[in-house]
């Protein structure tokens, strides 16, 4: 073991975060670029780009917990999470290349060039899932619960949100194509190097009994179903949607939609409603858990709206502008975005997590992006305006990407650390999927595309409101949450 992993040194926190920020910037190379490249190469329709888009959401349902309840069970490589990392990241860094290359893969396979970018987009998707979920879990892994953890994730965020700005700095000034093979490069090195350095616990848990239990137990899917009940609504509408889309079936009525939202809205107030007062451990965990998973679901509707459709909104606002400026307004909004989101967590969220705790301190991080979004609805037909809206959207940012790992970590067991990872990640591609899919044909029909930021402030503004309603939890050891009442 090295020792700045025994002090647990921020040299040590620096390494540590490099396997997350390659996956992070491969992210960062897929929202800056994908959109523009299938629109301006490809002359791909909005909802056709919503559905290549689509793709991603699906493999972080099938890969993040999948993997991750496989990487919490395993050991080769000298590893439990480090050989998904590696290959993980050799394939994101191979889809990357494909990515500028779609229209000669198509041709060569005589294959449609929304087929192809579906593939493309399912594989780049699929192999960073498969590596984000160890990258993530290594951190609990290896750093101690309460504020060593929050630092870890704080730093984790810095790091990558650091590269994450560099990622919109070659767009803006070299281009997306260059972007992408950079990307490339740099996603295969901080992917497979760093995981050398660091050295993981064999055993993640000290009590004997309690690690033959972890490793014995298994969890059928109506059990993660049931600790997932928040997202039921979420869950319905995507196989549904996909399943029209993937048939090409057409729809004529909404009741589908109606009823998934009212679900939702069920299962929203029935886990906010419930209370973790005079409940043991194990029952406050999970109800806790279901309401971090139903808070950060809302966020993200709104954040992968803002995504997939950010270049539609300025290519209706601003006609005046040519695709490639199109293009550079896109990518210096998200750099802002960006390196506002590197700046805050280790350097200014974290100092204030200590104060008001970590759940509060990102309750108004959200707030504060909700009026951020409300800003660009209002106000943001310029790029002068968007930029500086921008600075107000990335504390939300930087709050939504490192302090819900932490809050969410001290509920779950920690020798299921992946599986929980996987199921918290949940509620990030269930509402992606309904971005992606829904919105987009809200998006599509609507004439005014100021509806884009109409929905991200009211979903923002609502998560903002289910944040508030989750208890601060203290440091608590080996507490495992049972994936069903029974269980």
């Amino acid at each position: 073991m090295l020792a700045i992993q025994k002090k647990l040194s921020n040299s040590f926190y620096a390494l540590l975060s490099l396997p997350s920020t390659a996956m992070g910037f491969a992210l960062s190379v897929q929202i800056s670029a994908l959109s523009w490249i299938l629109s301006t190469k490809y002359n791909l329709e909005i909802h056709e780009i919503g559905l290549v888009w689509a793709a991603g959401p699906i493999a972080g349902i099938f890969g993040q917990i999948i993997f991750g309840i496989i990487s919490d069970k395993v050991w080769f490589w000298n590893g439990r999470r480090r050989p998904f990392i590696l290959i993980g990241g050799f394939i994101a860094a191979l889809m990357l290349l494909a990515l500028p290359n779609i229209g000669i893969i198509s041709s060569s396979l005589d294959q449609s060039v929304l087929a192809i970018a579906i593939a493309v987009a399912l594989s780049l998707d699929l192999a960073i899932n498969v590596s984000f979920n160890p990258t993530r879990s290594i951190i609990a892994d290896v750093t101690p619960e309460g504020e060593q953890r929050t630092k870890g994730y704080t730093w984790m965020q810095t790091i990558s949100g650091t590269f994450g700005v560099l990622a919109y700095v070659i767009a803006a000034v070299m281009g997306n194509i260059a972007l992408i093979y950079i990307g490339a490069a740099l996603v295969f090195v901080l992917s497979i190097l760093p995981t050398f350095f660091i050295e993981e616990p064999r055993t993640l848990i000290n009590d004997e009994n309690a690690q033959e239990t972890a490793e014995t137990a298994s969890v059928s899917f109506l059990e993660m179903l049931q600790t997932i009940q928040p997202l039921w609504g979420f869950f319905i509408y995507g196989i549904y949607a996909m399943t029209l889309k993937l048939g090409g079936i057409e729809k004529s009525h909404y009741y589908v939609e109606i009823f998934c939202f009212v679900l939702t809205i069920i299962l929203l107030i029935k886990a906010i409603a419930t209370s973790e007062k005079g409940k043991n451990p194990s029952e406050a965990g999970l109800i806790g858990f279901q309401k971090v998973l139903a808070a950060h679901s809302f966020t993200w509707v709104g954040i992968q709206t803002m995504f997939v459709y950010m270049f539609t909104y300025v290519q209706s606002t601003m006609p005046e502008l040519s695709a490639d400026r199109m293009g550079q307004v896109v990518s210096i909004a998200f750099l802002i975005f960006n390196a506002v989101a590197a700046i805050l967590p280790a350097f200014v969220l974290e100092p204030i997590t200590r104060n008001i705790g970590r759940v509060r301190t990102h309750a108004i991080c959200i707030t504060i992006m909700a009026i951020g979004y409300a800003g660009v609805y209002l106000f943001g037909n310029s790029p002068i305006m968007i930029y500086g809206l921008m600075l107000i959207l990335g504390v939300g940012w930087a709050a939504t990407v490192s302090l819900p790992f932490a809050i969410m970590s001290q509920k779950v067991e920690q020798s299921k650390m992946g599986l929980y990872m996987g199921l918290f990640n949940l509620s990030v591609v269930l509402p992606q999927l309904v971005a992606s899919l829904g919105i987009g044909e809200a998006v599509s029909a609507a004439s005014n595309k100021n509806l884009i930021f109409l929905i991200c402030t009211v979903t923002l503004g609502l998560s903002a409101i289910l944040w508030y309603f989750i208890k601060e939890n203290e440091a608590r050891e080996n507490i495992e949450i049972p994936t069903s009442a029974g269980h």
